[in-house]
């Protein structure tokens, strides 16, 4: 089965809308654009473009404060900016939900993005959050929603790591 075969930004979406997630944190990315559509145009979500991805873990924190549910979406890279921020919902017990589309898997063209892409994983493990690798299309929605109800009903970071597979890889022509 291709890892794209299923329509999972239209899935998220529509597991955004049942899980309570109605604010949107996000640095955006190609591999990212449907999703992002589709939550610009829906009025009952709110989307907030940030200049760098740590500003989504505070924005997280206070959506939550505020009795708001929201996600942080980023590509891999993204994940190196966010380091510092983790300790916030890591000391305080703050539910902090990401998606991450991954670079600098097979098929990467950019140097640029292998670090986060293949080590991000494990940064993000190693300051505690649970990361949950999605290799298949069919598999990101069910894998959003678990990590959706383990972030907010234990107060803990969760992450979806969305393979490049899934995403397919850029390929820019000049």
């Amino acid at each position: 089965m291709s890892g794209r075969a299923t329509d999972w930004p239209a899935e998220i979406h529509a597991a955004m809308g049942d899980l309570g997630i109605d604010l949107v944190a996000t640095v955006p990315d190609a591999g990212l654009s449907r999703l992002l559509t589709l939550c610009e145009d829906d009025p009952a979500v709110d989307v907030i473009t940030l200049t760098t991805e740590e500003e989504g873990v505070g924005l997280l924190a206070g959506a939550w404060l505020g009795g708001r549910r929201a996600v942080l979406m980023m590509q891999s890279s993204g994940i190196g900016n966010i380091v510092n921020a983790l300790t916030l919902p890591g000391v305080c017990g703050i539910p902090c939900l990401m998606l991450a589309t991954m670079r600098g898997q097979d098929g990467e063209f950019n140097p640029w993005q292998v670090p986060m892409g293949t080590r991000g994983p494990r940064v993000l493990a190693e300051l505690g959050v649970t990361c949950r690798d999605v290799e298949d299309a069919a598999a990101v929605a069910p894998a959003f929603a678990a990590a959706a109800e383990a972030a907010y009903g234990q107060g803990r970071a969760e992450a979806v790591l969305v393979a490049q597979s899934v995403i397919g890889t850029k390929s820019f022509e000049r």
